[in-house]
């Protein structure tokens, strides 16, 4: 039994009753983790005391919404019993059941500034202020963020975003090591594009396989793939530049192929200074 999943999961709200009250009998059997659980849906049937299609029909659904996922099976007398996961970055995500603030607002008869200080029954006179004075602050300010601050958790989350959501533990570790790589100068769009490679190539993989986030970043495992992006975007350049040279050539010979050649194509060539517009005038082309 685990006090932390089952406080996490008493927390969020999950639709209904019955999906409430079969999630708080899985907490119930799972590690801080939220995994190890394993109970056949007769055994949920008999205590939650809901039908069994009723039962089925959740735990489908809760492994369609990513709140459940199978880790394996348990052999028993009748075969085996699945073994689940709550997954926790899920049930995280999910609304919460605590009350919204609610904003004061000014009264009628609006409260006194100061309580009276008469005398009491032994004669002695009340307390100078009461407990909840109108001018305590309750709740204190939240910290103004920086605004660099706010932009970099907002490229962090987006690259978080692109990592399987099955395979996110620890966000906030995360996250802090998202940000980490980027104050160490790497690009946003490369280290996105890295995350965005390694989802592509291992979907699909056993859980042997799986390396969760918070230890992918840690591990500093995206180095491989930035690697692979600035050598694709070398070879990217050098193709732009051989594209360049070749269409300079032509309009240089007055190649009959520049009629293949586009507008945008000869304003990036002028622009480059790789040829004059009285060089493409001479082509036969129009500037």
């Amino acid at each position: 039994m685990s006090w932390r999943v089952a406080n996490e999961c008493a927390e969020r709200r999950f639709g209904s009753a019955a999906r409430k009250q079969i999630i708080m009998f899985l907490a119930d059997k799972a590690s801080d983790d939220g995994s190890g659980i394993w109970c056949s849906k007769g055994t949920i049937q008999r205590h939650t005391e809901l039908s069994e299609s009723t039962v089925k029909r959740t735990i489908i659904d809760f492994l369609r919404e990513g709140i459940l996922i199978e880790t394996g099976r348990r052999q028993c007398q009748n075969g085996y019993t699945v073994i689940y996961r709550i997954v926790l970055e899920r049930v995280a995500s999910m609304k919460t059941t605590a009350e919204p603030d609610i904003g004061t607002g000014v009264t009628v008869n609006p409260v006194q500034p100061e309580p009276g200080t008469g005398p009491t029954v032994t004669g002695v006179g009340g307390s100078r202020w009461t407990p909840n004075h109108p001018k305590t602050i309750h709740k204190p300010p939240t910290r103004r963020r920086e605004a660099g601050e706010e932009v970099e958790d907002l490229e962090s989350e987006k690259i978080l975003a692109a990592y399987p959501e099955d395979r996110i533990r620890d966000r906030r570790t995360s996250l802090r090591l998202v940000a980490a790589a980027l104050k160490a100068g790497i690009a946003p769009d490369d280290l996105l594009q890295t995350v965005k490679a390694y989802a592509k190539e291992s979907e699909g993989y056993t859980r042997s396989k799986v390396c969760f986030s918070d230890n992918w970043f840690k591990m500093r495992r995206w180095e491989k793939g930035l690697t692979q992006v600035q050598a694709d975007r070398e070879k990217a350049r050098e193709a732009e530049a051989k594209g360049r040279a070749s269409l300079t050539g032509w309009i240089h010979e007055r190649h009959p192929l520049c009629r293949h050649i586009t507008n945008r194509q000869i304003e990036d060539l002028i622009s480059s200074k790789l040829v004059t517009p009285e060089q493409v005038r001479a082509a036969g082309l129009r500037v």
